[in-house]
C-alpha cells in the first residue's frame, strides 16, 4: 500500500517546489478571502496551509498526490487558516 505524502515528499519538488505551492496557495486564500497581504504572506500561510490542510485531510482519509492534489489541500488550508484568524480577530475588536 502507498503511503500519502504532501507535495514536500513528490520527487523534485524541493524547496522551490514548496514555495511555488506555498504562494500559489497564499495567493488564491488572499483573494478567496478578501484580504491584502504581501508576497511573502501569502507565501507563508500557503505553506502553512499546506500543513493543515495535509494534516486535515489525512485525518477525514482523503487521498490526493501530485503537485495539483497537493495545490488544491494547501489552498484549502490557507483559507482554513485566514478564516480562523479572521474571526477570531474579530471577536478581539469587540
Amino acid at each position: 500500500m502507498q503511503e500519502m505524502q504532501g507535495f514536500m515528499g513528490m520527487p523534485g519538488v524541493g524547496f522551490f517546489g514548496m514555495l511555488l505551492v506555498g504562494f500559489l496557495a497564499g495567493y488564491v486564500a488572499e483573494r478567496t478571502m478578501n484580504r491584502d497581504h504581501g508576497l511573502f504572506t501569502n507565501v507563508l500561510v500557503g505553506i502553512a496551509g499546506s500543513f493543515v490542510g495535509g494534516t486535515l485531510a489525512g485525518l477525514l482519509g482523503i487521498h490526493y498526490q501530485g503537485f495539483l492534489g497537493s495545490l488544491v489541500v494547501a489552498i484549502a488550508g490557507a483559507i482554513l487558516i485566514l478564516w480562523i484568524f479572521g474571526r477570531s480577530k474579530a471577536r478581539t475588536r469587540r
